[in-house]
């Protein structure tokens, strides 16, 4: 565990598919990003909120995304790939790493809201390099573990799923 304090600058990265897709195969729920944003917080300076979402279809995004900006978040946006054949892929993992290693060097904690084990070199990375303390936030049962162990701290979103879910 992580000592916190007011004078503490703070960045969050949110992996809004990772999230989406744990909230609703574990508990059938969405994620409460204004709530989110205002636990990980706490009483620290917040630099930047960013979350990185995946437009596929923009008639029924546009809500989304303005409510995620309404919480408090930048929003990043990219399309859906879809390849010839019908293979779809869209995520932002080189994207979050990257601004997670920009913005390293101007706040104290990265807090990575994703269990994707695909940033463990960045985690090791902003903490070895940079010394940048990072915060894993996301649903541990999908969580990668290596990456849990990795993190300077590590909070499931289940042990509050109270305010930080809602059914969809």
């Amino acid at each position: 565990m992580i000592v916190r304090n007011k004078d503490q600058r703070v960045a969050i990265l949110v992996d809004v598919q990772n999230l989406y897709y744990s909230g609703k195969n574990l508990f059938n729920s969405r994620v409460n990003y204004k709530n989110l944003l205002t636990f990980l917080v706490k009483d620290r300076l917040l630099v930047r909120a960013i979350a990185y979402v995946i437009n596929a279809d923009e008639s029924k995004e546009n809500d989304f995304f303005g409510a995620l900006n309404a919480a408090g978040f930048e929003v990043k946006e990219k399309p859906l790939q879809i390849f010839y054949g019908g293979a779809k892929k869209g995520d932002w993992d080189l994207g979050i790493a990257m601004d997670a290693i920009l913005l390293g060097n101007k706040v104290d904690s990265i807090i990575l809201v994703s269990g994707d084990g695909d940033f463990k070199p960045v985690v090791n990375y902003l903490q070895q390099a940079l010394g940048c303390l990072v915060e894993v936030v996301a649903f541990k049962k999908t969580a990668n573990n290596e990456l849990i162990d990795l993190a300077d701290d590590f909070f499931d979103i289940e042990d509050d799923k109270k305010n930080l879910l809602f059914k969809i």
